[in-house]
């Protein structure tokens, strides 16, 4: 890149100083300005991405950034120094974008990862006194794999809001996590069509499993397969709505209003809302599993196997059963030393006993050298899904 595309703030070899893009530019803001907005794209785990259009706001860009640190606040998240916010994952994942720029906007110091890297992080938390991030439950994993001498040579005590969300967390593993790092884990549940709930590491200890209650400008509902809403306890899919202009899935109205209801929307998870109000989600609609005439939610599954010892990371899926429609999967990716094959496979049903039905245990166990997640931990488990239904006369 030459180096007039190339912007510095102060002198940089090879760079071009801000001052001299400013040169011959208008020194006073233009007349009537309004506020752009970015048009995220939805992660594409179980398709091509769609991208999420809405109406600009036609706000003044001053207030439209300060409406940015509107969602941070929800958790608690305070306005300037002495926070840090830590940068863990690609700023074309929507969490991502929304949090470290509203982390600039709220006048946070951000320190940015190259790539992902679990020692790292704790160097990076201890080193400059981070106080907030953003991570999924597969960076749980990660750290939790870590040696007990290496998880506790860092000072971690500055780390007041450890946010996840993006994929259901097995309870095992968030349980560790507070265990680990204290009350200071906060759970969400949203999508780049908008959200959500927030679950303080009170309400999760309290209801454990639980993704929480919704924002003050969000809602819930759960409905049947008729669209009808389902009582508290029953799970249904997930309808979410907000104070928000509504989207569309750009150059896809058919798209947009397949996941519509009464002013709802939909993203394909099943959950429930408890007694209280709080939502628990139990999987993906797509990735149930229907063995038997059974429903069967691989997020249970993987929870269950993900706990293992010699487990790095797990995902469980149908695939093609003469007798039963669908029998269940696994595919596992082993932890550095494990070695793979039949004592493996049986050692991780076994762990099973007790804790799962045996409806629900993978009739086969394969292994893999790396799972395919994208850059921000989400799994692509259409990649792994797929060749075991060619042929089968199903799209998956």
């Amino acid at each position: 890149m030459p180096a007039g595309g190339r912007i510095s703030y102060g002198d940089v070899p090879g760079f071009r100083p801000v001052e001299g893009v400013r040169e011959g530019q208008p020194t006073t803001l233009p007349d009537d300005r309004t506020a752009g907005a970015a048009m995220h794209y939805t992660s594409g785990t179980t398709g091509r991405p769609k991208g999420v259009r809405r109406p600009l706001s036609g706000l003044d860009p001053d207030v439209a950034a300060e409406l940015l640190s509107a969602l941070p606040q929800l958790f608690g998240i305070t306005v300037g120094p002495p926070n840090v916010h830590l940068v863990t994952s690609p700023h074309y994942h929507t969490a991502v974008t929304v949090f470290g720029c509203s982390a600039l906007h709220m006048g946070h110091c951000v320190v940015y990862m190259d790539s992902w890297d679990s020692g790292q992080v704790l160097a990076l938390v201890e080193k400059y006194r981070v106080t907030n991030t953003h991570m999924v439950p597969t960076h749980f994993k990660r750290l939790l794999a870590l040696p007990e001498e290496a998880r506790r040579r860092y000072d971690l005590s500055s780390m007041r809001w450890l946010l996840h969300a993006a994929a259901p967390c097995p309870v095992g593993i968030k349980q560790a996590m507070l265990d680990w790092w204290g009350p200071r884990v906060y759970e969400y549940y949203a999508a780049t069509e908008g959200g959500g709930t927030i679950a303080t590491p009170q309400d999760w200890l309290a209801r454990p499993g639980t993704v929480g209650r919704p924002w003050p400008t969000s809602e819930v509902m759960i409905a049947d397969e008729d669209g009808n809403e389902c009582p508290r306890g029953v799970a249904g899919a997930v309808y979410m709505r907000m104070t928000l202009p509504e989207f569309e899935y750009k150059g896809d109205p058919a798209k947009t209003e397949a996941g519509r209801l009464r002013g709802y929307f939909t993203v394909g998870d099943v959950g429930y809302v408890d007694a209280d109000g709080f939502l628990f989600l139990c999987d993906r609609k797509s990735d149930m599993i229907i063995s038997g005439g059974a429903n069967i939610y691989p997020a249970e599954i993987e929870a269950a196997i993900i706990m293992h010892p010699k487990v790095a990371d797990v995902a469980v899926f149908g695939v093609p059963d003469d007798d039963w429609g669908e029998s269940v999967k696994a595919v596992v990716e082993p932890m550095d030393g494990a070695q793979p094959g039949p004592d493996l496979a049986a050692d991780i049903l076994a762990s099973l006993e007790g804790r799962l039905s045996r409806m629900k245990w993978p009739r086969s166990v394969d292994f893999i050298g790396e799972m395919p997640r994208d850059p921000s931990g989400k799994l692509l488990k259409r990649r792994l899904r797929e060749p075991y239904w060619e042929g089968a006369g199903r799209s998956v």
